[in-house]
């Protein structure tokens, strides 16, 4: 059974509902029990959570420290493309922007690697716009054997592709995929996706199980936080997260929690998350899952990520670029959103070393299992 089974159970209006209707005795009963239960995360992303963020914040911290120790993974995007064959309002990337459009050779992918190994990274996260023809498994699997050569941990967050595709690149090395749903309110979803493949709402929806499936070493659910109703989004992105962790317990899970960025042809959110509400996010899926994987990108400033630490926080990206070839020869006219935190990856360094934190460059390695 695929999460499209269990997604079609759900009725958002009356969980939209009872999200809204918890009481602060039921917040209280969450707190003793949070641990995988999906009521209890419900009470947690409520806004009766919101007067228990300062415990909620002191047991996420806890949590995190006893699981990942004071460590954080820092990993780094690697644009490969950002040809897109979609109509996304809320993406620098759709098809409609008048950008220049590049995909990077080999060439021109070893100088960016070049640079960032430099940089002393040993995780690195491919990301390229969704053009099946001209970036699809053809193109990654030219490119893939010579990146894994480089990376010890090599993740993908590039369209959803078949279960024989994930195999092939599984057998080229992949460790890892990221797929984020962006929304999982099917109408509100229609509205931003207007073009191409990604239309195909139930096909993204299920890929993860295809993942899991296959032994895939880390899976990556996300939600683009501003697209419908966050608290609703994160709510259903945890019934997701438990479909999976009951299924297919050899790959871990991770999640990002983005909120919306300004970028070329942008939108405005339809639902504004604060920076208390992104605080009352992570402490609730810490506090829902213990070993989850939870990353923060760029996207957020300098002074929020610094704050967000220790509340749940266990991978990084670090002096990113979201443009292809950006760290060769940067360019703003081929950038995916526009980033906040601009810090270079000694700066990151730096800070984490003074609050107590190693910089982690190296994740797990597959032979390690």
């Amino acid at each position: 059974m695929h999460f499209d089974s269990v997604f079609a159970k759900l009725d958002q209006v009356d969980l939209r509902l009872a999200l809204y209707a918890t009481t602060p005795a039921q917040v209280e009963q969450a707190l003793h029990n949070p641990a995988g239960n999906i009521q209890a995360l419900m009470a947690l992303l409520s806004p009766a959570a919101q007067p228990y963020l300062e415990t909620m914040a002191q047991r996420a911290s806890q949590l995190t420290q006893q699981r990942f120790g004071h460590t954080i993974n820092l990993f780094i995007p690697l644009y490969l493309s950002n040809l897109c064959a979609n109509e996304c309002d809320y993406c620098g990337f759709t098809m409609s922007n008048k950008i220049k459009r590049k995909v990077l050779n080999l060439n021109e992918i070893n100088k960016e690697i070049d640079i960032l190994k430099r940089n002393k990274f040993d995780s690195v996260l491919l990301v390229a716009g969704e053009h099946e023809s001209k970036v699809g498994i053809d193109y990654f699997c030219q490119v893939l054997p010579t990146i894994k050569q480089h990376f010890s941990q090599v993740n993908m967050e590039v369209q959803p592709l078949s279960s024989q595709d994930y195999a092939s690149l599984q057998l080229l090395g992949l460790d890892g995929v990221m797929l984020y749903q962006e929304t999982y309110n099917q109408v509100t979803y229609a509205q931003h996706h207007t073009r191409g493949k990604k239309q195909d709402f139930s096909y993204r929806l299920t890929s993860p199980d295809r993942l899991g499936e296959l032994g895939i070493d880390k899976i990556g659910l996300g939600v683009l936080l501003g697209l419908d109703d966050w608290r609703l989004d994160a709510l259903m992105m945890g019934y997701h997260l438990q479909h999976l962790e009951n299924r297919y317990w050899r790959s871990k899970l991770s999640i990002s929690l983005p909120r919306l960025r300004p970028c070329v042809g942008g939108i405005q959110p339809k639902s504004v998350l604060s920076d208390s509400g992104l605080v009352q996010l992570i402490c609730a899926f810490r506090l829902f899952n213990a070993h989850l994987e939870i990353s923060l990108s760029t996207r957020e400033s300098a002074p929020m990520r610094n704050h967000l630490i220790p509340l749940g926080i266990t991978h990084m990206s670090a002096g990113s670029s979201t443009q292809p070839g950006g760290y060769a020869n940067p360019s703003k006219a081929l950038e995916q959103f526009e980033i906040s935190d601009e810090r270079s990856v000694q700066e990151i360094s730096s800070m984490l070393s003074q609050r107590g934190y190693q910089a982690i460059f190296k994740d797990w390695e597959r032979d390690w299992h």
